[in-house]
């Protein structure tokens, strides 16, 4: 009997000691530590997205996404909404893709924001850009507008100046249209202003910033320039001479006289009263201006037909040569390149800060 129970003891232990080594050979191939087990998971780990990308959702997840609601497209941009020159409120729904300019500082300022593909008319006078000259002309000469052109051109929108009556304005708005009148600023800084309007009106805005941060600039570095001038010479800004005897010239509160002015010099038409000053060659004689400027040069004026005048050889403009050719858009036209244009009058006024 005892025999047989040293053997079923031996059994017992041999059996025990089985188990525990078992046990530990587990126990060690669980170990994270293991190299072969952590290659395992991470090529398990590395395969799992993209088989469970491949797998198709159960039919409650299906349910579900066919349930959830279609994400909306944004919200449109808020309609343009701005009052013109004529103190209307005008809305447009968008910028405007499809425009007719009524006047030349009209078409000058849409091309200058960057606007220019957007045009699909322009009036008689628009010659600049010379790419506004492969437009379609509405009319505008003498004031007239071919308003059967303007209809078929499709427009969403007319830009209009001082240079359209209130009458074309409202005609226009009766056969549907949208008409903008974009007033005629009086200073640079409301030149800068009509830029930023028509910008709004064009979607534009980012082009036109950029434009008059270099506006700006540049008439800074004139005003700068100028402050070094010694003197003011008299200045006479022709604008028309179809009677030698009695020229026309631009008064106070124009924009000739403002860059006359900023130019560093003093605009005879400053003396008179109104903004267009006929002058006759006796005033002229008295007056006596240093320098003449030929913005009808234009129109075949010359400096040789000036110096022929009868009574003008007095003037010190003609006695010392001081008579330039003037391209008159750039004064007149209140776009943009009125800074060309007082950039060239400070030349002209005093060449000597400019050698």
């Amino acid at each position: 009997m005892k025999r047989v129970l040293q053997i079923v003891g031996i059994v017992s232990l041999l059996f025990v000691f089985l188990l525990t080594a078992c046990s530990g050979s587990q126990g060690a191939n669980a170990n994270p530590d293991q190299p072969a087990s952590v290659e395992n998971q991470e090529t398990e780990t590395e395969n799992q997205p993209e088989e469970a990308a491949e797998e198709p959702a159960d039919e409650g997840q299906i349910n579900q996404v066919e349930d959830e609601p279609e994400e909306e497209p944004e919200a449109s941009s808020e309609p343009i909404v701005l009052v013109d020159g004529l103190g209307r409120e005008v809305t447009l729904e968008q910028p405007a893709q499809r425009i007719i300019s009524l006047a030349p500082s009209i078409t000058e300022v849409l091309f200058a924001i960057g606007a220019g593909d957007q045009v699909v008319g322009r009036e008689d006078f628009s010659n600049y850009p010379e790419e506004a000259l492969e437009l379609p002309s509405i009319g505008g000469n003498f004031g007239e507008l071919n308003t059967e052109a303007i209809v078929a051109l499709e427009p969403d929108l007319v830009l209009a100046a001082d240079l359209t009556t209130q009458e074309q304005v409202q005609a226009l708005e009766d056969l549907g249209l949208t008409v903008f009148l974009l007033a005629n600023p009086v200073d640079l800084q409301g030149m800068y202003d009509n830029l930023r309007t028509a910008a709004q009106l064009t979607g534009t805005e980012g082009e036109t910033e950029e434009l008059i941060e270099s506006l700006t600039s540049r008439v800074d570095a004139v005003v700068e320039t100028i402050s070094g001038a010694e003197t003011t010479p008299l200045v006479f800004y022709e604008l028309d001479s179809t009677d030698p005897s009695a020229p026309w010239t631009s008064g106070p509160g124009t924009f000739i006289d403002t860059l006359i002015t900023m130019a560093g010099g003093a605009n005879v038409g400053a003396n008179f009263e109104g903004a267009w000053v006929q002058v006759s060659s006796e005033e002229l004689l008295v007056q006596n201006p240093e320098i003449i400027i030929l913005g009808d040069a234009i129109w075949g004026v010359t400096v040789e037909s000036v110096e022929a005048r009868a009574g003008w050889e007095g003037i010190a403009a003609v006695q010392t040569g001081q008579i330039y050719p003037f391209n008159d858009d750039l004064a007149s036209r209140p776009g943009p390149r009125l800074v060309d244009g007082l950039e060239e009058l400070a030349k002209l006024i005093h060449p000597e800060l400019y050698e």
